[in-house]
């Protein structure tokens, strides 16, 4: 697989590139979007690959038709899972963390666009994004339960008490309930509920990839490397990190364009 963000075409989902920004739009409208096995793993390479493509500044990650991600397709998942000897059941869900592990990964940031369902695996893949935007209708629910396995699926028990705390992430785990567009907002998980999520996420993408890249790669970097570091650690780990940027081409030319009163351009070097 090689990622030419101009020419890329995906099998399994829309691909747009413009200005920096690569959308990424689940397109199973009919069904809520789904995954499958294999769109599992287009988006896991896809991931990997954009760790390459210095032209992508900023990724949207959205779903058509007025949904998000209903999670795994039940006849083509769930269906044949319930089949699957021992062996194939850890490769799936390698598999599935794998996507996750990609998405965190990659250097740029990753600004979810959330309509309507948003549920199961389609929860985790906002869950894992870096910004998350929401339509005033959306319907979050971690549903593993209901279909009897535990909310530790794809980095859930990790990642959703960074977000939103222990207690309520408890909750959404335990219970599989949904949490509404604005509980969500209120939480933590959504940064804010827009009329037009995605045209508010592509404003946001833009003016992100307009940005200098190589910071905000460190800055993704480091929101998740810090996380169990105590204080002493992270303040080494930021100063090695921010010292090297300093060194760095972009912060000059930022540092002339405000000393003259200009816009700076940042071109990632």
């Amino acid at each position: 697989m090689s990622l030419d963000p101009a020419k890329f075409a995906p099998l399994h989902f829309r691909w747009d590139y413009a200005g920096g920004v690569a959308t990424i739009t689940l397109n199973r409208p009919e069904q809520k979007n789904p995954l499958t096995f294999d769109s599992y793993a287009e988006l896991r390479d896809t991931f990997r690959e954009l760790v390459d493509a210095r032209e992508v500044k900023c990724v949207v990650l959205t779903g058509a038709g007025g949904n998000f991600c209903s999670g795994g397709d039940v006849h083509e998942i769930i269906g044949p899972l319930t089949r699957t000897d021992a062996d194939g059941l850890l490769k799936f869900t390698r598999m599935t963390g794998d996507l996750v592990r990609a998405m965190r990964a990659c250097p740029q940031p990753i600004v979810a666009a959330v309509e309507g369902v948003c549920a199961g695996a389609g929860a985790i893949l906002a869950m894992a994004s870096d910004l998350r935007l929401a339509a005033p209708n959306v319907r979050t629910a971690f549903l593993f339960m209901r279909v009897g396995l535990s909310g530790a699926d794809m980095g859930a028990c990790a990642i959703l008490p960074r977000i939103i705390g222990q207690g309520r992430a408890a909750e959404l785990l335990f219970t599989g309930r949904v949490m509404t567009s604005d509980e969500g907002r209120d939480w933590g998980f959504f940064s804010r509920i827009c009329d037009d999520v995605l045209a508010e996420a592509k404003a946001l993408a833009g003016e992100l990839a307009g940005g200098p890249s190589r910071a905000h790669a460190v800055t993704k970097r480091q929101l998740d490397a810090e996380w169990a570091e105590p204080i002493e650690i992270a303040l080494d780990m930021e100063a090695e990190a921010q010292a090297a940027l300093m060194a760095t081409n972009d912060f000059k030319r930022a540092y002339q364009a405000f000393a003259a009163k200009r816009t700076p351009e940042f071109r990632g070097d």
